[in-house]
Order: C-alpha cells, then sequence, then structure tokens
C-alpha cells in the first residue's frame, strides 16, 4: 500500500487559463513583491513558487461559486511566508489548487503556477502531464495536510509508511537504505529511532504531527505547506512544533508556506505574512512590520482580536457582522459591509492589490484598499510608522 497523497489527485486540474483581467493588472505589483530584498531575515529575492492571476471555482453549473479571485503570490527561496485569514478565505483552497490536489467540485478557471528550479528555469505547475507532476511532488513540492495527525494508516507500522513513500519515488533504493533514511528523518523531528516500529495509536498528538513533517521532508523538497499543522495541539506542543520547524528550515534550507488563522502564532516564524479574505489577498508584507502597522482595516480588526504576547493588556474586539457569501456576486469591496472606514468608492469598486502609502513601508507592503488610493487621509491606526 502507497501513503503518497498525491495519488489523489493526479489529474484534477487541467491546462491553466491566462490571468483574469484584475491579475493581469496586479501582476507587476507582484513581481515587485518578488524583486524586493528581504526585510531582516537574510532570505534572498529569487522566487521558488510563483502564484500569477490563480482562480477557482466551485461547481460545474453556471452559476459556479468563485472561491479565488485572481490571486497573486510569490515564495522566496528560503523563507516562511505565513498566510493568514478567517476560516473560509480560501488558504487550503490557495494551497491544494496551487499543487493540483483540489478535490471535485474545485475547478482551477485561471492562473499560471511557476516552480522554480536552482539553475534559474521554470515550469507550470498546472500544465505539467501527469507523469511529470507525480515525478515533482515530495521531491519539488510536499505538504502537511490540515489534520494530518489522522493522515497516517492506523494498521501500518509507522516507519513502513515512510518507507513507502521513499519506495514509490526512489524505486532503486534497497531496504536497507529506506529503513535508515526512515530512521534518520525521525531522528531529524525528535522522535528516537525505535519508533518506527510504533502505530499510529502508540504515539501522542504531536508525535504523529512530527511523523508526518519527517515524511514531508523524506525526499527533500524546495518547498513545503504546512495547512495548519498546530491545530488540536495544546500551547506547548504548538512552540516546540514551531520551533521545531524553524530549525529544520534553518537546517535544510526549504521553502514554507504556513497556513494559520492565527495571526499571533506567524509572528514567531514566519519572514513574510499575506492575510487572505473572500478569496483574494488584502495585504502582504514583512512579519514584524504588518503585526506592529497594519495597513488594511481587515488586518488590523484581526491582530485586535487575538491576545498581544508582550507589553500591556488591552481590550479584545472582535469583527463585526460575517464574511461575504461567494456564492452570490461581490459589488465593491468584500469588506466593506463590515469596516468601520468604508467610502462610497468601496462599495462600487474592488480594490487593486497596490503599494501602501505610508512613506517608510518597505517596498514589498502590498494593499488592496482604497484609503491607499493617494486621494485620502489614512485613519491614524492605519498610518502607525514603521520601523
Amino acid at each position: 500500500m502507497t501513503v503518497d497523497h498525491s495519488d489523489q489527485a493526479a489529474a484534477m486540474a487541467g491546462p491553466a487559463a491566462q490571468p483574469s483581467p484584475r491579475a493581469q493588472g496586479t501582476l507587476a505589483s507582484a513581481q515587485a513583491v518578488t524583486a524586493s530584498s528581504h526585510a531582516g531575515a537574510g532570505v534572498g529575492g529569487d522566487p521558488v513558487l510563483q502564484i500569477e492571476g490563480l482562480c477557482v471555482d466551485y461547481g460545474y453549473t453556471a452559476n459556479p461559486t468563485h472561491v479565488l479571485r485572481g490571486v497573486d503570490l510569490t515564495l522566496r527561496r528560503g523563507e516562511v511566508l505565513g498566510l493568514a485569514g478567517e476560516s473560509g478565505c480560501g488558504k487550503s483552497t490557495l494551497a491544494y489548487a496551487a499543487l493540483r490536489l483540489l478535490p471535485p467540485p474545485g475547478l482551477v478557471t485561471g492562473g499560471r503556477v511557476w516552480l522554480h528550479d536552482e539553475a534559474g528555469g521554470r515550469r507550470d505547475i498546472l500544465t505539467m502531464t501527469d507523469r511529470e507532476l507525480r515525478a515533482s511532488r515530495w521531491v519539488d513540492t510536499a505538504i502537511v495536510f490540515q489534520g494530518a495527525m489522522n493522515s497516517l494508516n492506523p494498521v501500518f507500522r509507522i516507519g513502513d509508511q515512510i518507507m513507502d513513500a521513499i519506495r514509490a519515488h526512489r524505486p532503486r533504493s534497497s531496504a536497507r537504505e529506506r529503513q535508515a533514511r526512515a530512521g534518520d528523518l525521525l531522528d531529524m523531528v525528535g522522535i528516537a529511532k525505535d519508533r518506527l516500529t510504533s502505530y499510529p495509536h502508540q504515539l501522542s498528538g504531536g508525535m504523529r504531527q512530527r511523523v508526518m513533517i519527517a515524511m514531508a521532508l523524506a525526499l527533500e523538497p524546495q518547498v513545503l505547506i504546512m495547512d495548519e499543522p498546530t491545530t488540536a495541539l495544546d500551547v506547548v506542543m504548538q512552540r516546540q512544533i514551531v520551533e521545531q520547524i524553524a530549525e529544520l528550515r534553518h537546517r535544510l534550507g526549504f521553502s514554507v508556506i504556513f497556513i494559520t488563522h492565527d495571526v499571533s502564532l506567524l509572528i514567531e516564524i514566519a519572514d513574510r505574512i499575506a492575510i487572505m479574505y473572500a478569496g483574494q489577498i488584502v495585504e502582504q508584507g514583512p512579519a514584524q512590520a504588518m503585526y506592529r502597522a497594519a495597513r488594511h482595516p481587515y488586518t488590523q480588526a484581526l491582530l485586535a482580536s487575538f491576545p498581544p504576547l508582550h507589553g500591556q493588556k488591552k481590550e479584545l474586539t472582535g469583527i463585526p457582522g460575517a464574511p461575504p457569501d461567494l456564492a452570490r456576486p461581490i459589488v465593491g469591496c468584500p469588506y466593506a459591509p463590515r469596516c468601520r472606514f468604508t467610502m462610497a468608492e468601496c462599495r462600487v469598486s474592488d480594490p487593486a492589490l497596490g503599494h501602501s502609502v505610508v512613506a517608510t513601508d518597505d517596498p514589498s507592503r502590498m494593499v488592496a484598499c482604497h484609503l491607499h488610493d493617494c486621494h485620502t487621509e489614512l485613519p491614524e491606526v492605519l498610518a502607525q510608522p514603521w520601523p
């Protein structure tokens, strides 16, 4: 039996369509993010995964639900990119669509997903053949699924499941080599090698999560996508997992997209953060800058709903209302009905992702908000200087 999750959707997405007009309009902004230098984390500017104008619909009817609308996002080589937002905003859909793991009735309707190699070449994941896609998975890209603790087969030993994945992609390796590699992987994530003979039910939740991380790193991929890897873990184990990921990233040099709804957790690990709302990126930039000085009203409201990690106590505030129903047409800014800074323009025009108007901001700071269209003064709470 093979536990390679890549078998789930080897041919779910067809050839990629051209980016939408809105995506074409914001492509220059996404490329500017790629070209800019990273602030303070020592991460290079070369892209390893570049998403351009990605569009996803759910449903095969004449009126499908548009869940991703022209998303542009760039992951740089060696960095941790945090992807945050409320439940249902499209975070997991973005990850699964980019890797062609989107289950029915999801359908990629437009965009490109470029995978860059170290030699400077690039390939579009959305146009790979089934054979190319299978060869690329686990070698170039790997994913730790949401609810990963339940992804292990309960009737197979841990070692057999790790070795099965290695055998599927390196059939010429010997049994001894596979066993040695599996043992090294467990040791790398802080689990004793003698646990290779254990069954999943004999491990704690944190240990099962570490096994899934070890399995994802078995073939040393360039890109690791982690879909809420700390969900259902206590806060102590969450911190251990986050520290483990940071240490492995530093040691092995892979890039990470870390998906979560907990923005405060991303501050501990991410180099950059992208905030999603209603199937779009509404703000992205260096992690510390976004935490200290949010530029989009939704980002500011999201941060205000979490307790501060340090400093003075403050009153927590929720976000009024609910996210929009994506099955219905959205006119204007999707966040306008919940935003306390809504203007007339917000109700008729969807803002494009562009540069922040705050002069001290890093060039990579991008915001999709009409408040940054240069014809109005920013509210004080969104104009805090940084650094």
